[in-house]
């Protein structure tokens, strides 16, 4: 009786293992794409000077027209600046996303800002000549965007999402078939005491 109480037990083990063991296979394909794409741009985040990078370009300057049919279909939209930047959009390519815009008196003050650059728009809502300034960002500055996932859009940031989710839970499984070793269970134990001791004391010690 003692026997049979004992191999449920077991196979549940030894289930869990292989399950582990499987899973890890199959979140590590993208899994580790994500953490080495996220290391190393932690790494250039942390040390901008080892990335070369030309002077900032200087922003191009343009300036578009919006007929009066455009001009007055977007100051009797809900938002007017949002309406203004969706009608010049369709004229030129701008860079970024919509962040911010207001209008003063006769004039719209818009900024959009993205991952590739930003945009600064001025348009004189009298006769809809638009003043546009196209910002194109550095390859650091890119980068560093794309890590911390500003600007980047809801796609990106469910990917930055999605990432953090599955190095957790491969991490996590990790630690199952780390612990699954019985003949290194003391010195798994002893490695993830002294890791997270080695963590809190950087923090508490040289962290201002």
């Amino acid at each position: 009786m003692k026997a049979d109480a004992k191999r449920p037990r077991a196979s549940l083990k030894v289930e869990i293992y292989r399950q582990s063991r499987l899973w890890h296979g199959y979140l590590s394909a993208f899994a580790f794409l994500a953490l080495i794409f996220f290391a190393g741009t932690g790494l250039i985040l942390n040390h901008p000077e080892w990335v070369p990078t030309k002077p900032d370009p200087r922003p191009v300057e343009r300036t578009v027209t919006l007929t009066p049919a455009e001009l007055a279909a977007a100051k009797a939209a809900p938002d007017p600046a949002k309406a203004l930047t969706a009608a010049l959009a369709a004229k030129i390519k701008l860079r970024g996303a919509y962040q911010s815009g207001e209008l003063l008196d006769d004039e719209a003050q818009i900024r959009l800002e993205g991952v590739t650059g930003s945009t600064d728009i001025l348009v004189d809502l009298k006769s809809g000549r638009a003043e546009v300034s196209l910002a194109r960002a550095d390859l650091v500055t890119t980068i560093n965007e794309l890590h911390r996932g500003k600007n980047t859009g809801a796609v990106w940031k469910a990917i930055i999402d999605a990432s953090a989710i599955l190095v957790l839970a491969l991490s996590l499984i990790g630690y199952v078939l780390f612990f699954s070793l019985r003949f290194r269970l003391r010195t798994s134990l002893i490695l993830t005491a002294a890791s997270l001791a080695v963590l809190f004391g950087a923090f508490w010690l040289f962290v201002p």
